[in-house]
């Protein structure tokens, strides 16, 4: 069974950066699209921001121009960058790897205070 690895979480001060990464447990064959998502409680999960294996991005409105998600095909890895953190960006992070298969990573807890 494949696990993916967040790592990179926790404490920061509003106007911070942080960066997350997320890689698979054993080697595997690179997935189309990468991902990260994020959830709040009581909320659905939302997508934050993806890539494909050719480099094509998306980001979700609410991260454009703060965040940006890159990816190492080589180590099945990507990562997410994000600056200029606001308490909004508060919540829990999930990676994920689709397309033959959907991996999810665990999530990392991301905390931003005022």
């Amino acid at each position: 069974q494949v696990q993916l690895v967040e790592s990179g979480g926790g404490l920061v001060q509003a106007g911070g950066s942080m960066r997350l990464s997320c890689a698979a447990s054993r080697s595997i064959s690179s997935p189309n699209v990468m991902g990260w998502y994020r959830q709040t409680p009581g909320n659905q999960r939302e997508l934050v921001a993806t890539i494909t294996i050719r480099g094509g991005t998306y980001y979700a409105d609410s991260v454009k121009g703060r965040f940006t998600i890159t990816r190492d095909n080589a180590k099945n890895t990507v990562y997410l960058q994000m600056n200029s953190l606001k308490p909004e960006d508060t919540a829990v992070y999930y990676c994920r790897f689709t397309a033959p298969y959907d991996y999810w990573g665990q999530g990392t807890q991301v905390t931003v205070s005022s």
